[in-house]
């Protein structure tokens, strides 16, 4: 079986060897690096490649959401799961934004923490009950959007490809379920962020709320 390996970016030193000793207990989880800032984070990532970045927002040098940003530009196939204290929507939505993959609170248990890891590779999004109920507020208390230009007309499958995407589902997982291949996946995907002006999964799942096609967490 291989071993998720997962870079650990964080300022404080005894946060990273806390986490390294939990997280090297699971058999499926190897720490193959650590960063004490977002500059180090950008480097170490694109010089060992991780499959995870365990990333904390408020460090020296670059925060986590610049962080974020270059390691999604310089490593797309790398996921990132944010680890901090703050709540507040001035943080998560610009990091999510940025390319993160996931958002967690420090208080989060370390039994959550690990299920949260192997969500996020599974392509599923991994939110604390308080910071998805922030983005929720967040499309609750914005002006209602324009209606869309009659000519913006999704077709069925890219509905249903919206649809799961909003709800979290990876391109493999929504091949699975709807009987196609992933690269079919990204097409639709392509075609309707391109019609509706989308540009992340933020922006679908907020239109998704928006427009009743899936539930309020």
């Amino acid at each position: 079986m291989s071993r998720i390996r997962i870079l650990l970016a964080d300022d404080h030193a005894i946060l990273r060897e806390g986490l390294r000793l939990v997280l090297e207990k699971e058999p499926d989880f190897q720490v193959v690096g650590e960063a004490g800032d977002g500059q180090e984070a950008v480097e170490k990532a694109r010089a060992l490649h991780p499959d995870l970045v365990l990333m904390d927002i408020a460090m020296p040098r670059l925060n986590g959401v610049e962080a974020t940003r270059r390691i999604k530009r310089h490593c797309p196939e790398t996921k990132v799961l944010v680890l901090t204290q703050y709540e507040d929507r001035a943080y998560v939505l610009p990091i999510l934004q940025a390319g993160a993959d996931g958002y967690l609170l420090k208080q989060t248990e370390s039994h959550h923490l690990a299920e949260g890891i192997r969500a996020v590779m599974r392509g599923e999004a991994t939110l604390s009950p308080p910071v998805a109920r922030q983005l929720v507020d967040l499309v609750a208390s914005e002006p209602a959007p324009e209606a869309a230009p009659e000519e913006v007309t999704l077709t069925d499958r890219e509905r249903e490809v919206l649809i799961l995407v909003a709800e979290g589902y990876s391109s493999r997982q929504i091949a699975e379920t709807l009987g196609i291949s992933p690269k079919t996946v990204d097409v639709h995907r392509t075609n309707l962020m391109r019609k509706l002006n989308l540009h992340n999964r933020v922006e679908i799942t907020r239109y998704a709320i928006r427009h009743g096609l899936i539930s309020s967490p």
